[in-house]
């Protein structure tokens, strides 16, 4: 039996939990937290710096979101294709999922840290260039899908696009003029495993440092 230690709250957990969802693949979801110093003293072992989703496949263990899903479709594999055959499509799904980590999802931390480290006062500086880093990244992404195609849903783009942008618009509206992008976001938050993580996250949305907006 796969388990899968995160929280439910957690971006980089949804990644890991929406393939699962949709190749209907058994697993048991172990949340890390208070309740279960147990879940937490196991991923502190298993990841050098004591972060999940951590996965346990019977004794192997496989740390980091991107990898887990590498891992799925190596192991676990089921209709929905996670990484294209076709080694071209593979290459820019990577491509992609590197971008939504690194630059989507990084920049709405960025904020994010901000205000964890002081809420009432968050560094001016830090929040703008998360911000500014965001609106860069989404005009480069609505450029991008004016000229290309994604690969089919539920691939590993899927997984990392639909976590980064529900949170990232968030902490700064993807904006009038990057349409595509925001209609990405809407066809992504419509499917229904990205559905799921949404409502199970719903619980614990007072804990979004900057404050959650009344929509989503």
């Amino acid at each position: 039996m796969l388990a899968l230690y995160g929280h439910p709250f957690s971006s980089y957990t949804w990644k890991a939990l929406i393939p699962l969802y949709a190749n209907a693949t058994p697993f048991e979801f172990r949340e890390v937290g208070p309740d279960h110093p147990d879940h937490a003293a196991f991923v502190a072992t298993a990841h050098p710096a004591g972060k999940f989703p951590v996965l346990d496949d019977d004794g192997t263990v496989v740390i980091e979101a991107t990898a887990i899903i590498e891992y799925f479709a190596v192991r676990h594999p089921g209709p929905a294709p996670l990484i294209p055959p076709d080694p071209a499509g593979a290459i820019t799904t990577r491509m992609l999922d590197r971008v939504f980590d690194n630059y989507v999802m990084a920049n709405m931390q960025r904020v994010v840290n901000a205000y964890i480290a002081n809420g009432d006062n968050p560094d001016p500086a830090e929040v703008a260039a998360g911000k500014e880093g965001l609106l860069r990244v989404y005009r480069w992404l609505e450029g991008w899908l004016g000229e290309n195609a994604l690969p089919p849903h539920v691939s590993l783009v899927t997984c990392a696009a639909a976590p980064s942008l529900f949170y990232a618009d968030w902490v700064e509206r993807i904006p009038a003029d990057c349409p595509r992008l925001a209609a990405l976001r809407a066809e992504l938050l419509a499917l229904p495993p990205v559905a799921r993580c949404v409502d199970d996250a719903r619980p614990y949305r007072p804990w979004f440092p900057p404050g959650t907006p009344d929509r989503d």
